[in-house]
């Protein structure tokens, strides 16, 4: 999504603007979008919510699924424009977005300035005439850091979750006009382990207001079958068949 990603700066961008987001082209490639905690009881009911593996900081990250194929967005139409009632926020910062900014865990916010949306001529202006930000960039800053601290509780979440190996992988089978594609790379939570929990683990989860949570991912999994729908356009042509297996703690990640 992001492809020249640069701090955003007053002598830099004294002249830049941003434009309202018309078209969600830029994110018609990508079959998934990164989601936070806050955002799982909205985004299950249109999405599955599965979790990825980032075994580089060895921790896995919950997801979106906007597709079955690398490279389609089945939420985005022709027009561009996005076809559900609820978009991902990391969707919705674009062309936004904070990096770390050093030693101190400060972060700095940044522009794509390769986007569409950002013009000399079209669009709210960062800064005005005398270099002082708008109130476009006290909207971005706000924003980014709300969501910077969703992301932090996410993580605490999937830490938890990873901790008390509750991650399975999970393996979908598709069924396609042309034959059975798997799907495999993703990762959920173990309903059996999760229905053996003991008293003192399942009440840590409901103090921590994991509940929520954790039930609207299990619930979001049946919205595959919307994704199949979506890609053959709407006529049903596709099935899925869930070939989740129950792993033990030596076969699962972190076990």
């Amino acid at each position: 999504m992001f492809i020249k990603v640069v701090p955003v700066n007053k002598d830099t961008h004294a002249q830049t603007r941003v434009q309202e987001i018309t078209s969600f082209d830029f994110a018609s490639k990508f079959h998934i979008a990164y989601v936070t905690l806050q955002e799982f009881t909205r985004a299950a009911a249109i999405y599955p919510i599965v979790f990825l593996e980032d075994k580089a900081k060895d921790e896995f990250r919950p997801v979106v699924l906007l597709g079955l194929t690398p490279g389609t967005n089945v939420f985005v139409d022709a027009n561009g424009q996005w076809q559900a009632s609820y978009i991902p926020a990391v969707i919705r910062r674009y062309p936004f977005t904070l990096v770390p900014g050093g030693a101190d865990g400060q972060f700095i916010v940044c522009i794509d300035e390769a986007s569409s949306l950002v013009s000399q001529t079209d669009g709210a202006a960062l800064f005005d005439i005398s270099g002082t930000p708008t109130q476009v960039i006290d909207n971005v800053k706000r924003y980014l850091s709300e969501l910077q601290q969703m992301e932090l509780s996410t993580h605490a979440f999937c830490a938890f979750m990873a901790e008390h190996n509750m991650f399975t992988p999970l393996n979908l089978r598709v069924r396609e006009s042309a034959g059975v594609k798997d799907i495999a790379g993703c990762y959920v939570l173990n309903e059996e382990r999760l229905n053996n929990l003991s008293d003192e683990l399942f009440l840590e989860i409901r103090r921590k207001q994991y509940l929520p949570a954790v039930y609207a991912h299990l619930m979001s999994l049946a919205q595959t079958e919307r994704l199949v729908k979506l890609r053959e356009g709407g006529q049903g042509a596709g099935g899925v068949e869930n070939k989740k297996i129950l792993a033990t703690p030596a076969e699962t990640a972190n076990g």
